[in-house]
């Protein structure tokens, strides 16, 4: 038998459904909406093997729709357009029995590719099934995606997963006919990650590794037959934002630990280094700045040492990075600074900038008034006067107030000391 056991398995009616229970339990967002036969355009959001393709396919069968499938990796705009010409002469904008199109990895449609599907999915041609495994907000674009709704689909959990084992083994013929005893199945479910697909591979590749006549499923046994387990992460999908996310984050909370935990786990998913530096630079100046100024100095060395470098040796160099900044005092008084500031020159728009600040380089522009009132700091004691820099309407604003660290509370002293009570600091 050639066909995975994935495939052989696959549910062609919701009640063999295993999993997604938010979607299509009783109470769940698309079970209602299947119920009535009124189905949105829609994308399907998940990991891999988690029954994107196999939900779409239910839905499209439970419907009695004419059902067409596209694949985002080998399909253009021309097999976009011709779908799009099928489904027009068999629905239309008044009834409800429109066509449904799946295509699969949706988010390797181009702009233009995605543009194409826009009036087809508004004037109600077709009712549009898109499954990606990297998060819509990024990857499809804002008009095509106010035009579907999202259903987040989540990796199967441990009951879900010996569920479907017990299924594989009561209902597959090929199994069916081994006397197979699943005594443990721990090792089984940590190694698919939640992912059904990922899950029956190993376990048929197992089952079919074994010639005795009785095959005793147990941890040990599942290791052994595996032995080269790929750490799950997609350094390409929605898990690589989410890992890298939980990396910064650690270093932010101050947790050397968990942060070198995070970075190990990035390089062994193949992460790009160069990437993980250039955060490790952001982070410095975002969440560390003038808190501890080296950390900028130390993070810009470690993105320029680990491009000359290479692996394996940069994991030392972005260890030592990583530990030392999540070691360091932090502020994000930098970047709160030019965060208010920024909405501030939204709000108020192109003030002018005053005549005393304003650069001279002609007589014309002397005459003007340019730079005429301007009070060179270095011609008075300890190289400050009070002066206005900000424009007109923003005089007294307060862009940066330092942090509550040692070396912030020195310039808070020092500003203190130049503006009294101008800035209230």
């Amino acid at each position: 038998m050639n066909t995975p056991l994935a495939e052989r398995l696959r549910p062609s009616i919701l009640a063999d459904y295993i999993s997604q229970r938010h979607l299509i339990g009783k109470n769940g967002a698309l079970t209602k909406a299947l119920q009535k036969g009124l189905i949105p355009s829609m994308i399907l959001w998940g990991p891999p093997g988690v029954g994107k393709t196999t939900l779409a396919n239910i839905i499209a069968k439970s419907s009695e729709r004419p059902f067409y499938t596209l694949s985002a990796i080998n399909s253009g705009v021309k097999d976009v357009r011709e779908v799009i010409e099928k489904a027009k002469k068999k629905g239309g904008l008044f009834t409800t029995k429109n066509p449904i199109l799946l295509i699969d990895e949706i988010h390797r449609f181009s702009k233009s590719q995605q543009d194409s599907l826009l009036q087809a999915v508004e004037k109600g041609w077709l009712t549009l099934i898109g499954a990606t495994t990297e998060n819509p907000s990024f990857e499809v674009i804002s008009a095509l995606l106010s035009r579907c709704q999202v259903y987040t689909l989540n990796p199967f959990d441990k009951a879900d997963l010996k569920a479907l084992l017990d299924r594989a083994l009561k209902t597959d013929e090929a199994l069916v006919k081994k006397n197979i005893k699943l005594q443990e199945t721990e090792a089984l479910i940590k190694l698919s990650g939640g992912d059904a697909r990922k899950l029956l591979n190993i376990f048929e590749l197992i089952v079919n590794s074994e010639s005795g006549k009785k095959i005793v499923i147990t941890n040990d046994f599942v290791q052994n037959k595996v032995q080269n387990n790929q750490i799950i992460y997609d350094k390409t999908g929605d898990q690589h934002y989410d890992v890298i996310s939980a990396f910064i984050k650690s270093i932010r909370g101050s947790d050397p630990n968990a942060a070198v935990y995070w970075l190990a786990r990035m390089l062994a998913g193949g992460e790009d280094i160069k990437l993980i530096a250039r955060r490790l630079l952001i982070l410095a100046s975002e969440d560390i700045g003038n808190a501890n100024p080296t950390a900028l100095v130390m993070a810009n060395s470690t993105m320029q040492a680990v491009a000359a470098i290479g692996l394996p040796e940069s994991r030392i160099i972005l260890s030592q990075c990583a530990t030392y900044l999540a070691c360091s005092p932090k502020s994000n008084a930098a970047y709160r600074a030019i965060n208010t500031a920024m909405a501030s020159v939204k709000e108020t728009g192109n003030t002018s900038v005053p005549l005393d600040l304003r650069n001279a380089p002609t007589q014309l522009m002397k005459s003007m008034g340019y730079g005429v009132d301007y009070k060179y700091a270095h011609k008075f004691d300890k190289n400050f006067v009070i002066q206005e820099f900000l424009p007109e309407g923003l005089e007294n604003t307060k862009f940066y107030s330092p942090g509550e660290n040692t070396r912030e509370q020195v310039q808070r002293e020092f500003l203190k000391q130049c503006w009294k009570d101008k800035y209230n600091y």
